[in-house]
C-alpha cells in the first residue's frame, strides 16, 4: 500500500502540467540521513509517520445489499494519515546550492497545493483497484502544535533543512470477515392501550453457524411462573397473556425436547412486548 502512495505522489510530480523544472528533478523516497548524496536535483519525500485520523473514524458497520434480498456487514475502514516530509537536495554547490533547492521547493510546495483531492487519474496499484470508497486528500504545508523538525534532523544526523509537510489520508480495509443476513420481509406493528393491555412477544431461535439469524418457533408452550398461566407459540413466534397485572413476571419456554429456558421481563402500560431469544440447538 505504501509504495502504491509512493506511486500516486510520483505520478503527481511528473504530471505533463507540472513545471518542466519539477518534471526534471528526479524524485525520491529514500531516509534523507548524513549518507544521503543524490547526484541531481531531487525532491526527497520521506514517509516518517503513519497514523489513524480519529476524526474520522466510524464505528457503524457497513451494509451492501449483495440482491437476492441478503446484505452484507463488514467492519468499517481504517482512515490513516500518511504523512512526508518533503525536502529538496541539489547536487550543485555554495549559493547556487541553496538557489536550486528553494526554487524547486517552492515549485513542489505551489504544485502539490493544487491537489487538496488527489485525482483518481494519479492513483496506483491498491489504491486504484478496488477504488477507493473516499476521496484521497492531501493536506500540504500543516504542522501539528509542538512538533519541532529540528529533532527529526537531529535524528538523522544532519543540519536543519528547509522542509514542508505533506499528508495523504487512504482508506485499508484491515478485516476480512463479512458476515451475511437477509432482508427484512415484513415489519409488524401492534399498537395496545392499558385497557386492552396484554403481555406479549415473540419467541425467537438463533440460528446460522455463529448465531447471526433468527427464526420463529412455533408450537413452543410459554408459562408464566407467578400465575401458571400457558400458552403457545403461533406460527410466527407470537405469544400473549391477557389478565395480567403490571409487574415483573418470569417466562417459561419449553421448545420441542430442549430444555426449559427462563427469562425475567417487566410487564408495564408502555413495555408490554418481549421477544424472547432462545439458544441455538
Amino acid at each position: 500500500m505504501f509504495s502504491d502512495l509512493d506511486a500516486t505522489l510520483k505520478a503527481v510530480l511528473d504530471d505533463d502540467a507540472a513545471p518542466a523544472d519539477l518534471r526534471a528533478a528526479d524524485v525520491s523516497f529514500d531516509t534523507p540521513d548524513r549518507d544521503y548524496k543524490p547526484a541531481q536535483a531531487t525532491v526527497n519525500m520521506f514517509l516518517h509517520e503513519v497514523a489513524e485520523n480519529r476524526a474520522l473514524r466510524d464505528e457503524a458497520r457497513v451494509m451492501t445489499r449483495v440482491g437476492d434480498g441478503r446484505y452484507e456487514a463488514r467492519m468499517p475502514s481504517l482512515r490513516l494519515d500518511c504523512t512526508y516530509l518533503t525536502t529538496v537536495w541539489s547536487a550543485q554547490s555554495g549559493g547556487l546550492k541553496a538557489a536550486e533547492e528553494h526554487r524547486l521547493l517552492g515549485l513542489t510546495l505551489q504544485w502539490l497545493s493544487r491537489f487538496p483531492v488527489i485525482d483518481e487519474r494519479f492513483l496506483r496499484g491498491s489504491l486504484r483497484t478496488p477504488p477507493q470508497p473516499y476521496p484521497v486528500a492531501a493536506v500540504v504545508a500543516q504542522t501539528q502544535e509542538g512538533r519541532s523538525n529540528g529533532e527529526f534532523w537531529s535524528a538523522l544526523g544532519v543540519p536543519p533543512r528547509a522542509a514542508f509537510s505533506v499528508t495523504v489520508t487512504v482508506t485499508v480495509d484491515p478485516y476480512d470477515l463479512v458476515e451475511e443476513y437477509p432482508a427484512v420481509q415484513e415489519i409488524k406493528i401492534d399498537s395496545t392501550l392499558a385497557p386492552d393491555a396484554t403481555l406479549g412477544g415473540r419467541i425467537l431461535q438463533a440460528t446460522g453457524s455463529e448465531g447471526q439469524q433468527l427464526a420463529p418457533v412455533p408450537g413452543a408452550a410459554v408459562t408464566v411462573v407467578e400465575t401458571g398461566a400457558q400458552t403457545t407459540s403461533a406460527a410466527d413466534g407470537w405469544f400473549a397473556f391477557a389478565g395480567l397485572d403490571f409487574g415483573a413476571y418470569i417466562l417459561r419456554v419449553q421448545a420441542g425436547g430442549r430444555p426449559a429456558e427462563e427469562v425475567a421481563v417487566t410487564y408495564a402500560a408502555d413495555h408490554q412486548r418481549h421477544t424472547v431469544v432462545l439458544s441455538p440447538q
